[in-house]
């Protein structure tokens, strides 16, 4: 568990839902909480938040030992539009509160996510939401709303793999304690999964490379959330925990880091997404 700025705690490891939808989706994330994942992520953008709904519905675990993301999209960062569009998630997913919801992106041409972020605190206080973050900040994106608002986010959701291992980003999240979560944490089942470095590793530890990879990230101390629809899959993910890598093995995934590593070239400087 980590704990978060505002005094909640979450899990440190979750369940990706995209691409998860209608009844096949259910069943996969059903099935992930049969495996153990306790944390759900999706987003309005998703079009599956009725899927995490029902599967959340179906499982059979009580919703308070459940942590559940969503997150607004760039078109409604309107103060009125941004609370308006979480309850519609709300009423989608059945649900009377999300444990964490985040910006999207921050779609900085058109600089609308510090009135985004004044409505996320707003629902914070209303208890709409319990804690509230971000995807995709950069510094200079999290140093404005902490001028303009005072608060800073609890988590900060960005993409992390071994070939885009965000250092810089990473370093200003932990010194201005929030915590970073990593999305396309396999780097979307690309090359990365078939580097010989990795490869190595996982004949060396006697683990698949997708554990090798998850494990990396668990020991910078970020939030992997892997989404695989294989229930085999899904436990081999989880199964994490009973190994440690070394610093030197460590040092090695880094070094794969490229500047230019991120997989469809989405930088939040100047990527819009609505």
């Amino acid at each position: 568990m980590y704990k978060l700025n505002d005094g909640q705690q979450i899990p440190d490891f979750g369940f990706g839902t995209y691409k998860l939808n209608g009844r096949k989706g259910v069943q996969s994330i059903v099935a992930a909480i049969n495996n153990g994942y306790r944390m759900l992520d999706t987003a309005y953008n998703y079009e599956n938040e009725g899927t995490v709904g029902r599967a959340i519905a179906e499982s059979g675990i009580d919703r308070d030992k459940l942590t559940i993301t969503s997150k607004l999209p760039g078109r409604y960062y309107a103060y009125d539009d941004a609370i308006a569009t979480l309850q519609e998630s709300l009423y989608r997913t059945h649900l009377d509160y999300f444990d964490l919801y985040l910006l999207h992106w921050p779609n900085p041409k058109r600089d609308m996510y510090v009135e985004a972020w004044q409505a996320l605190i707003d629902a914070q206080k209303f208890g709409l939401v319990k804690s509230i973050g971000v995807c995709n900040f950069l510094p200079e994106h999290l140093e404005k709303l902490q001028k303009e608002t005072g608060i800073l986010p609890a988590i900060n959701q960005i993409e992390l793999h071994p070939y885009f291992n965000q250092f810089e980003q990473r370093q200003f999240d932990e010194k201005n304690n929030i915590i970073t979560m990593d999305w396309s944490p396999l780097g979307r089942a690309s090359s990365v999964l078939k580097d010989d470095v990795i490869v190595a590793l996982s004949k060396k530890y006697n683990k698949s490379v997708g554990q090798i990879i998850l494990r990396w990230e668990h020991q910078l101390g970020t939030i992997p959330i892997p989404k695989s629809s294989s229930p085999v899959r899904q436990r081999e993910n989880l199964n994490i925990f009973d190994f440690e890598i070394s610093n030197e093995d460590m040092n090695k995934i880094d070094a794969l880091s490229k500047k230019d590593g991120r997989t469809n070239d989405q930088d939040p400087a100047v990527y819009e997404e609505f």
